[in-house]
């Protein structure tokens, strides 16, 4: 505040620099919001894709058990009398 206020050659450049300063730190904090809600999108993909990935090995599991039914006798061929 009080580069602003004095008039000196060396006053006016402080206040230049703090104002390009201030600059900078805005700029900086609106790419960190967009680089932050770029992130949370890539979070929400990854979530939907492990969930998918699971159902998907879920599935395969399913398909690498065998079947537990018990097994019939087998049917003699023939004629049985």
């Amino acid at each position: 505040m009080l580069s602003s206020v004095l008039n000196g050659k060396q006053a006016i450049q402080v206040n230049i620099a703090i104002m390009r300063v201030f600059v900078r730190l805005k700029e900086m904090l609106s790419t960190h919001k967009e680089l932050a809600h770029k992130l949370e999108q890539l979070e929400r993909k990854i979530e939907k894709h492990d969930e998918e990935i699971k159902t998907i090995f879920e599935a395969i599991r399913q398909l690498m058990t065998p079947p537990t039914t018990a097994e019939k006798p087998k049917r003699r061929i023939g004629f049985h009398p």
